[in-house]
């Protein structure tokens, strides 16, 4: 085989392989496309708060960290502004509008070592399960940056009514 021919071949199988990555990505953005995210502001009366820098990594089905979900503004990996309240938690990603996970959305929240693209040391991702509706449960991941990930856990675990689990 030439040079070119070689050439050629490897173009066509990137071509198909990024055209069955686009079919995917599709797929499941039709599937996820009842669910949304919830956007708000925090209260200005919501008492103190507590800012944490950290690296959104994913939202997922509740209990299965790989398999992604594609909500609009909650797809991609993005740098996030973790602000946490006595209202709830939100979630300022990096182009997207804010995240507000009131309070009583907020089922559980507890450590974790996987999600998707993102194995990291023991415990060193936070997982925070919420309602995104009646019936679902989904765990959004997050990485912090300039804090310990049981630090953040912590903080969200005291806005919360009744004590959480630390293990996942």
């Amino acid at each position: 085989m030439t040079r070119e021919g070689a050439l050629l071949v490897i173009v066509a199988v990137t071509l198909v392989a990024l055209a069955g990555l686009a079919w995917a990505w599709r797929r499941r953005t039709r599937r996820d496309a009842g669910l949304s995210a919830p956007h708000g502001d925090l209260p200005a009366d919501g008492g103190p708060t507590t800012v944490f820098r950290a690296l959104y990594v994913a939202t997922t089905r509740h209990g299965q960290p790989l398999e992604r979900l594609a909500i609009r503004g909650l797809g991609f990996r993005s740098r996030a502004d973790v602000t946490i309240a006595s209202a709830g938690v939100a979630l300022d990603l990096t182009g997207q509008p804010r995240v507000l996970l009131a309070t009583p959305m907020i089922t559980d929240v507890a450590q974790a070592t996987v999600a998707i693209d993102r194995v990291v040391e023991r415990d060193g991702l936070v997982r925070l399960s919420w309602r995104i509706d009646d019936d679902t449960v989904v765990d959004s991941y997050l990485r912090p940056q300039d804090a310990s990930a049981r630090a953040l856990a912590d903080a969200v675990r005291g806005i919360l009514p009744t004590p959480t689990g630390t293990e996942s």
